[in-house]
């Protein structure tokens, strides 16, 4: 993988996320969200977090209770998987379709339109885990991916700098993705860890990069316990601790009991105005109310690869989900870039391209790579 240090010039800023880094960083360094304090990196350097910048409005959760629980349900019914897969798999093409299709169309039947705006640029790649590396699966502690995934990864971060950004625990998806030599981003993002600059192959060499949330850790440890105890007399729900975040996975619970779950959950948040609630692919998560998303995850690491400014720099997002349209829409808003969307039906999307599953995302890196072998030898 070329280019992957993190190299980031002397006190420059990020202008729209409220960060500041003053020099590399290569070990592992943890911060807080303390007002604009700066913490020593081990072997030098400092990273200072403005803790206004981060922090979000605290929104009212409870929205007058059973309205708000009545609209989840709702919309966790249109979205069901089951309920999309009998709307398309037993009907022709709707003009709906066709028409999304048309604005958002397979990046691997455009794949040349993509390569040839990158020629002479560098390319980085940002990739989701869950629906995008690999299937969504019933039980999330078996989200495998495949070896040829695996390989197909591996070979892009040979020449790409590479991330995984995920929802996940940063550490969980390491144990799944397994390769040393990417960026991690965990927790939508404020979870990030990037490979060292020295054996930056071998595992436990890497060095946390960002982590804006620190701060919330004990009140997240604290909700994650209070969720297990709520939870449990609802057969097939599942709370999953993603250190920055927490997910109530409800993919097995009887759609009957879905109020019923959610409703708890709401219960629950009523007591901390400081996180927020969103929903995702049969999936409430649970986040501290900072500015900070997937989106800003992916200019943090544009900025810490020094590409911030460069009109010589192509992302390339490839995500399934509602939290991936932040990276989406900023690199919408940048004007710079595509954003991938993994999605076997029409939604509503800031994304440029599509794809329809996992396959089609290891089909696309592998012809990424095909190409930029071929256009090396050619050099």
């Amino acid at each position: 993988m070329t280019n992957q240090n993190v190299v980031v010039a002397s006190d420059r800023k990020f202008s729209n996320i409220g960060l500041k880094i003053t020099v590399t960083l290569t070990n592992s360094t943890l911060f807080s969200g303390a007002d604009s304090k700066a913490l020593p990196a081990p072997g030098g350097g400092f990273i200072t977090i403005s803790r206004k910048n981060i922090l979000r409005k605290p929104t009212d959760t409870s929205d007058q209770g059973g309205n708000k629980i009545n609209a989840w349900v709702n919309s966790l019914r249109a979205s069901s998987p089951t309920r999309l897969k009998s709307s398309v798999a037993f009907s022709p093409q709707t003009e709906e379709q066709t028409s999304w299709i048309a604005r958002h169309p397979s990046a691997l039947s455009k794949f040349e339109e993509i390569v040839n705006a990158s020629k002479g640029k560098k390319i980085v790649m940002f990739l989701d885990y869950d629906g995008t590396l690999a299937p969504i699966v019933e039980d999330p502690d078996r989200a495998f991916m495949t070896n040829e995934m695996r390989e197909a990864v591996r070979d892009v971060a040979r020449y790409f700098p590479t991330a995984i950004v995920t929802g996940r625990c940063r550490d969980k998806v390491f144990s799944f993705v397994k390769l040393a030599g990417l960026y991690y981003a965990g927790s939508h993002g404020m979870d990030i860890e990037g490979p060292s600059k020295k054996r930056r192959y071998k595992k436990g060499n890497h060095g946390v990069l960002c982590q804006p949330a620190s701060e919330f850790l004990p009140m997240i440890n604290e909700v994650y316990q209070t969720l297990l105890e709520k939870t449990k007399s609802i057969p097939g729900a599942k709370v999953e601790n993603n250190k920055f975040c927490l997910s109530v996975h409800f993919r097995c619970v009887d759609e009957n009991s879905w109020g019923t779950l959610a409703e708890q959950v709401r219960v629950v948040l009523d007591k901390y105005p400081k996180l927020t609630l969103t929903q995702g692919r049969m999936v409430l998560e649970i986040r501290p109310t900072i500015k900070w998303d997937k989106g800003k995850a992916l200019e943090f690491l544009l900025e810490a690869l020094g590409y911030a400014n460069s009109k010589d720099v192509v992302p390339v997002y490839i995500g399934d989900d509602r939290t991936d349209e932040d990276a989406f829409k900023v690199l919408r808003n940048r004007g710079q870039g595509f954003g991938i969307l993994v999605s076997k039906t029409p939604k509503e999307t800031h994304a440029s391209y599509s794809l329809q599953e996992p396959s089609e995302v290891k089909d696309f890196l592998r012809r990424l790579v095909q190409w930029k072998r071929l256009s090396l030898r050619q050099v």
